[in-house]
């Protein structure tokens, strides 16, 4: 506007120009700074009149004895019996108190005002630990996740793990996958809140804390020294690092939701995205956060030498229905251990199932309560006794849902119950099942609609079609066994070896030529007739 008016223009073709009014021009050519706005005026409230009474009750609580003051609840009481407050809710003079309480006594010099101390933090001495929730895309779903960062004070290097509870095995999981990454742990303090799988109880305003067992025997294996920070938002900035980092890394990473099959699809993307972070510089630092980590890993302390079990040990019993308890959750084991006690190693992420140090089953992990997951495979053996339990059974519904239970086996099923009725067809189907504990999924299938084709509806009929597929299979040939290392390199030797074949395969070569005895010919005397030699002659 200001270079419109120096080249000539009117104030009115300005203004047709720029489509604005007369005031904005006339205070555009006034001044080049532009007039600050005027402040709102407050939103009014139906407490304002009551303020100054609310007031005047904090100041007296100044020189009231400690146990003698105002509540929230009091004030409120108080506004309702001495002055009909009617049309004011608790609510409203709770959190007017809450904010007013502090500022009062600061006016009144009885408190100083809350500020913050800049930390200096040595390489390779402190680091912070906590958990952040996440909302991803979960195969379609929309499934709130946790987010475990730890973070190195000095370099700001993080490692992030994601993992669908924040229990304690997901706790320890995340140390050990960090522990990997950075290869040591720092030296001095790791900060903490006070997060269930490692506090079980906070003793008064003090830092003192009772600590879950295996919590303790865990940072004991990895020598980590845990600091506590206060309970509450006013402990938070005590390890403000790793607090904005999970902030930092969910909307730089996780904007927008992002949409994966499996936890494990998500980690491998966040894996990447931890070493891609290397290359940026937090605030005003000159170096970057990789240049920095480069040094401060030469400065951590050695990881400990033997394994910890992350994993927490249950023995549950084996009900009737071939099912175990973990968590509220049932899982099923085959069926023949129905009555048995097993043991169940329960990780983060999945749990295995072992009967007398035997692996029998594996699941993934439910995190929601009252869940069930079943393995149709477990069942085969007691619907074999029972085929009309089969097309009502939990297991086969959820084998149709992860896609294992697939058309063509549909198929088959209904055209071996046309032919053989239904309980001899299911049987069939069930024989054809169990070709699955001992051939790849794959082929099994294949065999079964190549024998659809043909109308042969028999176990052996598929699992001879399979073998045809599997042998058809074109496969990678093998490459070369690795070398062994040189202290097994022996093994690779043959178990005899001939002592002629090894003194020649140490001898120079032979250029010699072969030897005659074309020379001995001269010593042959040449007979002229047909008498045979006396004794004495030479032949």
């Amino acid at each position: 506007m200001r270079r419109d008016s120096r080249a000539g223009l009117s104030i009115r073709a300005i203004q047709r120009k720029h489509n604005v009014g007369f005031r904005t021009v006339e205070k555009a050519l006034a001044s080049v700074w532009p007039a600050p706005r005027k402040p709102l005026p407050p939103r009014p409230s139906r407490l304002d009149p009551f303020k100054p009474l609310i007031d005047q009750m904090l100041r007296v609580d100044l020189d009231a004895p400690p146990k003698q003051r105002h509540t929230a609840k009091r004030i409120f009481d108080r506004l309702l019996e001495e002055h009909g407050a009617v049309q004011v809710s608790y609510g409203m003079v709770r959190d007017y108190v809450a904010n007013r309480r502090p500022q009062i006594r600061l006016e009144a010099g009885r408190a100083p005002a809350e500020v913050f101390i800049e930390q200096t933090h040595q390489p390779g001495a402190e680091a912070e630990v906590d958990f952040g929730d996440v909302w991803i895309h979960l195969a379609g779903e929309l499934t709130r996740c946790y987010l475990f960062s730890f973070r190195l004070s000095w370099s700001g290097k993080a490692v992030h793990r994601m993992f669908l509870t924040c229990s304690q095995e997901a706790f320890f999981e995340g140390h050990v996958h960090a522990m990997s990454v950075l290869g040591g742990l720092p030296t001095g303090k790791v900060r903490y809140d006070n997060l269930k799988p490692a506090v079980a109880r906070v003793l008064g305003f003090s830092r003192r804390r009772v600590e879950s067992e295996r919590w303790v025997a865990f940072r004991s294996w990895a020598g980590i020294d845990a600091f506590y920070c206060r309970p509450g938002l006013v402990g938070a900035h005590e390890k403000g690092g790793v607090e904005g980092q999970i902030g930092w890394f969910r909307r730089n990473h996780l904007v927008p939701v992002p949409e994966v099959a499996s936890i494990s699809e998500l980690n491998a993307l966040i894996d990447q995205w931890d070493i891609k972070d290397e290359q940026r510089r937090i605030r005003m630092r000159t170096q970057t956060i990789g240049e920095r980590f480069a040094h401060e890993r030469t400065l951590l302390a050695p990881l400990p030498v033997e394994p910890f079990e992350i994993g927490r040990l249950l023995t549950p019993p084996v009900n009737m229905h071939g099912q175990i308890s973990v968590r509220t959750n049932r899982y099923s084991v085959p069926i023949h251990l129905a009555g048995h006690q097993v043991r169940v190693m329960l990780f983060a992420s999945h749990l295995v199932v072992y009967h007398n140090g035997i692996e029998v089953a594996r699941h993934e992990r439910l995190i929601a309560k009252g869940g069930a997951r079943l393995d149709l495979d477990h069942y085969l053996e007691a619907l074999a006794h029972k085929p009309g339990a089969l097309p009502g059974a939990t297991a086969l519904e959820q084998a149709r849902a992860a896609g294992t239970f697939t058309a063509t086996h549909e198929a088959w099923w209904a055209a071996a119950r046309r032919k053989h009725g239904d309980a001899d067809g299911t049987r069939a189907l069930i024989e054809v099942l169990l070709l699955h504990r001992r051939m790849e999924h794959r082929h099994v299938v294949a065999g079964m609609e190549a024998a659809l084709k043909v109308g042969a509806l028999t176990a052996d009929a598929v699992a001879l079609e399979a073998r045809k597929i599997a042998q058809a299979d074109d496969t990678p040939e093998p490459g070369p066994p690795p070398p062994r290392p040189e202290r097994l390199a022996r093994l690779d030797e043959p178990a005899v070896v001939s002592l002629t074949t090894r003194r020649l395969a140490q001898l120079p070569p032979d250029t010699r030529p072969l030897p005659s005895v074309a020379v001995y010919d001269q010593l042959l005397r040449r007979r002229t007739g047909g008498r045979p030699a006396s004794e004495g002659e030479l032949p």
